[in-house]
């Protein structure tokens, strides 16, 4: 158990004894000078038994000052503060140093599907795709951490009418290929017949195309309805450029740590549509509106309009929504999970709702799995406006991450090889951009200077980086020196106390991180566990110390700040390289 857990269990068994039955918890005090934590119970007891809370503070605190687990025990007008003894934090530490999953918060197992990233076929991923990759992967880790099964879906946009857009573009471009020539009888090309440059210019010249002529638009219909309907010529090219893209897209995730163990997306939703479809009309869970059929997911508690889920278009197409809940259908069946959460920008929020009620009314998801859309805000350049190229397009997350990668080899030393160089810039690049996106709270809009938050100095991911990278270094030469981690003897200052302390709030952090499904827990606390490290390494000097027991402390203290940086960094999907 962690120290917490069990100070929290102790002052239980002490509300039980003095005759009240409620559960004990401690928060972290935001003013050390009166104590590491404080228990504010009293004020609920005193509200449920009829009792003055000061009265009912002091007599738990009278009981709490005999058990030799705090140095201070006080009552300020119904809070109790607790300052942790010295000998108590030793042992806490020591029990880290064996076992460092006591500083993990754990849950129940479950299975949960987890859908992020949402890269289009044949678009080339820009900034408004950070958040999602980079998000997703960052909980799913959190969650994996915290003991649960986690399966990722890339959930990539393939299917629809931006396919029917493109193939529509190829055929104006090469229409002597063999895709288009009805009596063409052998084996279909594998390769796709433009490059991935090209590809990333066809949709939208053909979306403006489609805009302006009524023809090539009808054209793109007839060929998306074709291609759902299982035209092998179509579907053969749909193929060549679905890899050209996916392969492409894959780099990208790759160079943020984003990894997916599904890579699926709606075209293998639409398989299982005729028999979501069946299900719905043999249970009578469709109803018919203007030619079109529908769920009605309105309910009485409604402040807003929610419209319903549109199935089948009066001209017998399908929507966006169809295949929502086909994917919903489809996970259900193959994975039957406990939760689904998808992250996504808050503006679909909407959409999402009405999906999960669709899910739920026509018991496609049973009440036991739990739906969630976690919505995020958007990330935007300085001066508060979207990134643009100089052209005024959206900025790519390959020219996102070449911006700060020029600005992340000016932090690098002389000394690395020049090979090297390129690498370690592109790595601390990442480190910058990730942790930027995580510091703000999920939801909230935030905005991105490259130059900022690609500094050595202050809360930003190379710091955190540098910062880690120097423990390392410092445990290398300490190892030289003879100088291992080991038992943890005494505690002599106030810095190593304040590392301990926030060590101490780690499971803590962990629990809020995941009930409020953000990061941004997270990321505060590294740099303030960090900043403590820093503040203790600039005042002492482990490795010449003339105390042996000091040194011995010092380096097994140096040795868990780095472990935890490590393990919290992996959390954030954030790779520390060998050297800065």
């Amino acid at each position: 158990m962690n120290l917490i857990d069990i100070l929290e269990k102790e002052i239980k068994e002490t509300l039980s004894k003095l005759g009240y039955l409620a559960d004990a918890r401690l928060i972290a005090s935001n003013r050390p000078d009166l104590g590491d934590y404080q228990y504010n119970g009293a004020f609920a007891l005193a509200k449920e038994y009829k009792e003055n809370p000061n009265i009912i503070a002091n007599k738990i605190a009278e009981v709490l000052k005999v058990n030799n687990n705090y140095s201070k025990v006080d009552v300020v007008g119904g809070f109790i503060n607790l300052t942790i003894n010295n000998k108590l934090l030793i042992t806490y530490l020591n029990n880290l140093i064996k076992n460092p999953d006591i500083n993990l918060f754990k849950m129940e197992k479950k299975k949960v599907i987890i859908d992020y990233g949402g890269a289009n076929i044949a678009k080339e991923l820009h900034v408004g795709h950070l958040r999602s990759a980079n998000i997703g992967e960052a909980l799913k880790r959190l969650f994996i951490s915290a003991g649960y099964e986690m399966i990722g879906d890339v959930h990539l946009g393939d299917w629809g009418r931006p396919m029917g857009l493109i193939i529509k573009e190829i055929k104006e471009m090469y229409p002597d290929l063999p895709f288009f020539d009805k009596n063409f009888k052998g084996d279909y090309p594998t390769k796709c017949p433009v490059s991935a440059e090209e590809l990333n210019d066809i949709y939208p010249r053909a979306s403006i195309k489609a805009n302006e002529d009524e023809d090539y638009l009808e054209d793109a219909r007839a060929i998306t309805t074709a291609l759902q309907n299982g035209d092998k010529a179509y579907y053969a090219l749909w193929r060549t450029f679905y890899e050209l893209s996916s392969t492409d897209i894959k780099k990208i995730y790759n160079k943020l740590n984003a990894s997916f163990e599904l890579w699926e997306g709606e075209s293998d939703a639409e398989a299982y549509i005729p028999e979501m479809m069946k299900y719905l009309k043999d249970n009578n869970l469709t109803t018919e509106s203007d030619g079109a059929l529908v769920i009605n997911v309105k309910e009485e508690t409604d402040n807003r309009e929610i419209p319903p889920v549109i199935l089948i278009k009066k001209d017998g197409g399908v929507l966006y929504h169809t295949t929502e809940l086909a994917t919903l259908y489809y996970r259900q069946k193959r994975f039957a999970p406990d939760a689904m959460i998808y992250l996504t920008d808050i503006r679909q929020e909407l959409h999402f709702t009405q999906a999960f009620r669709a899910a739920y009314k026509t018991k496609i998801i049973p009440k036991t799995c739990t739906l969630e859309h976690q919505g995020f805000g958007t990330m935007n350049a300085p001066g508060g406006k979207p990134f643009k190229t100089r052209d005024g397009g959206v900025l790519s997350l390959k020219g996102l991450i070449k911006l700060v990668t020029d600005e992340t080899r000016k932090l690098i030393k002389e000394n690395i090889k020049e090979e090297e160089k390129d690498n370690l810039a592109e790595n601390i690049a990442i480190a910058a951009i990730k942790y930027a996106d995580l510091l703000p709270n999920r939801s909230s809009d935030y905005i991105f200077d490259p130059v900022m938050f690609s500094d050595l100095n202050g809360k930003t991911g190379p710091y955190l980086l540098y910062s880690t990278v120097r423990m390392k270094s410092l445990l290398s030469k300490c190892a030289d020196a003879g100088l291992i981690p080991s038992e943890y003897k005494s505690l002599e200052t106030k810095e190593e106390r304040e590392i301990i302390l926030n060590l101490l709030k780690m499971k803590s952090v962990l629990e809020k991180s995941i009930n409020a499904r953000s990061l941004n827990e997270i990321a505060e606390y590294l740099y303030k566990l960090t900043n403590s490290f820093n503040a203790f390494y600039g005042e002492h000097e482990i490795l010449t110390s003339d105390n042996e027991v000091l040194r011995n402390n010092w380096v097994t203290l140096t040795k868990i700040v780095y472990d935890t940086n490590k393990r919290l960094l992996n959390i954030l999907a954030i790779t520390v390289p060998e050297k800065i």
